[in-house]
């Protein structure tokens, strides 16, 4: 193992902010990992540092194969991190939607522009990553459509579902799709949780990775059977929203099942605890997304199902 600082920014009133890598092997440019680009992404931080506690045991046991290199990032925005808050502090920009950065613009696209630096080249991406709104989630692969990472290459990680969706134009600005613009075959990885810790959900992603790498030839790994993995387009998803503002009550769990006319969720009065409104399932479905946090704004997509 290498471990070495791939980028450092100078600061004017606190420590230097220091972006740690993980290099493993030797040869092409094989596969990059990376973890937390938002300072609450607890969990996805957490994950980074058990895949790299296992390559530490990969490595020992000369079961990464010649000829491939892995870079692994748990983190590349610890300064939010340290502070707990999701964006940049000074000016509450998000580094992934800086890619592929500028060397002598703001702070963030300077940042963005030194890691893509050192991360290009790579034949796959993997990123740990979350939503933009605060739920839990169905483990699962999350690509975009643009045609030049492949759905059937998703399903080597042997998660349940591998979402497709539409390319938006604030995508451009992102890493993952930067990753492929530079021909890398990029993938979004999302776990159960963001601000939490789910030792249960972490272990997953980590056996998914190396799943997924056990089917490149990059590592030698026996993986459990997969089991079968479901292509699904995020316009596919049955979106159930609220009428009404308030306390949300969670009746169901991300990867339960429901039928048609079950109850979901309940929102409640925040003054009076008195329920306004019940959310119910329209469609015999798996729950893939649930609303996390204890208040919802009215005309919200709390719950997402798949058929």
């Amino acid at each position: 193992m290498n471990k070495r600082i791939i980028y450092e920014l100078k600061g004017m009133y606190r420590d230097s902010l220091r972006i740690t890598g993980y290099e493993y092997g030797t040869g092409e440019k094989s596969v990059c990992i990376t973890g937390s680009l938002r300072g609450d992404e607890v969990q996805q931080l957490y994950c980074c540092s058990q895949i790299i506690k296992k390559f530490k045991q990969l490595e020992i046991e000369g079961r990464i194969n010649k000829g491939h290199k892995i870079l692994v990032i748990p983190s590349m925005n610890p300064y939010s991190m340290n502070i707990k808050k999701r964006f940049w502090p000074t000016d509450n920009t998000d580094i992934n939607r800086m890619f592929p950065g500028y060397n002598l613009g703001e702070t963030t696209q300077r940042i963005a522009d030194g890691v893509f630096k050192e991360i290009s080249g790579y034949k796959y991406g993997i990123q740990f990553t979350s939503f933009y709104m605060p739920g839990d989630f169905m483990p699962h692969v999350r690509m975009m459509d643009e045609g030049f990472s492949k759905a059937d290459t998703a399903k080597q990680f042997g998660l349940p579902y591998v979402v497709v969706r539409k390319t938006r134009p604030y995508d451009t600005a992102t890493l993952n799709y930067n990753w492929q613009v530079w021909d890398t075959q990029a993938f979004s990885l999302y776990t159960t949780t963001t601000v939490k810790i789910d030792q249960n959900g972490a272990g997953k992603a980590v056996l998914s990775v190396m799943n997924f790498l056990a089917a490149q030839g990059i590592i030698k790994y026996s993986a459990p059977g997969l089991i079968t993995t479901k292509v699904v387009n995020d316009t596919d998803m049955v979106s159930v929203r609220t009428a009404e503002s308030g306390v949300f009550e969670p009746l169901v769990k991300a990867g339960g099942s429901v039928v048609a006319g079950q109850p979901l969720a309940n929102i409640l009065n925040p003054y009076e605890a008195e329920i306004m409104e019940t959310l119910y399932a329209p469609v015999d479905a798996n729950v893939f997304f649930i609303h996390n946090e204890p208040l919802t704004y009215a005309n919200t997509a709390v719950i997402k199902l798949v058929q």
